[in-house]
């Protein structure tokens, strides 16, 4: 129970890498609140917590909105009185040449994976800074150190991702709040069902396996920080 006592907020946390690492900090003892847009998904997560014991609430919330993302960690605060680490996994990913990619699909992608983190990131600051106590995970991408043709946008949106982890890192290191990223390689989650010419789900990475790292970063003693952390398949870059 390496996280015992400690509060946890968890966007995207409905499916793939979100709901892993919500069920991993669970289990490490961590109550956690459970953010989403699926009512549904969030519902069947918080079961599957509690049934194991732990505690958990559910709070469906739109990353790209700011009132929601406030609403949310406002929830947490007048509840458990506390945020020791917030992993921001919401994402959303469409991948098509530039000439041919839909601006609304950047959009979107800008929206929720890098504006949703700034929100929940933002949002969440000023209790752990008055605590000088706090961990920050993203969870970006290996397309930052690998050009994948058809995913500018979503390429764009993970880079955003990265700089601002980079820059935030520096600007809490004073405050004692940790900001980490974890660069994953291609992970067998719902995103590639609908995408022509995936790799074999076999050799990717399991959800699970992210949040074995996600849980590294969160764990580590007071005196460490673990900022930037690329998990890849053994099978090499995919």
């Amino acid at each position: 129970m390496r996280l015992a006592g400690q509060v946890a907020v968890v966007t995207g946390a409905g499916r793939g890498i979100g709901r892993a690492i919500a069920l991993a900090l669970a289990r490490e003892g961590a109550r956690v609140a459970l953010s989403a847009r699926s009512n549904g998904e969030l519902a069947a997560v918080a079961q599957e917590i509690g049934q194991a014991g732990a505690t958990t609430m559910a709070v469906p919330t739109d990353v790209r909105q700011e009132a929601s993302v406030e609403a949310l960690v406002g929830r947490v605060l007048g509840e458990w009185h506390q945020v020791d680490v917030l992993v921001n996994a919401a994402g959303v990913a469409a991948f098509a040449p530039v000439t041919d990619s839909k601006l609304d699909d950047w959009d979107q992608m800008l929206a929720v994976n890098l504006r949703g983190a700034v929100l929940a990131c933002r949002a969440v600051l000023p209790p752990m800074i008055a605590r000088r106590k706090g961990t920050i995970i993203g969870v970006g991408s290996v397309v930052t150190s690998r050009a994948l043709p058809g995913g500018a946008a979503y390429t764009a949106s993970k880079y955003g991702l990265l700089g601002f982890s980079r820059v935030l890192a520096e600007e809490m290191r004073p405050h004692g709040v940790r900001v980490g990223v974890i660069s994953a390689g291609a992970t067998d989650t719902p995103l590639w069902d609908a995408m022509p010419g995936a790799p074999a789900r076999e050799r990717m990475l399991t959800p699970d396996q992210v949040a074995e790292a996600a849980l590294l970063m969160a764990t580590l003693g007071p005196n460490a920080t673990l900022e930037e952390l690329t998990l890849l398949p053994a099978g090499g870059i995919l």
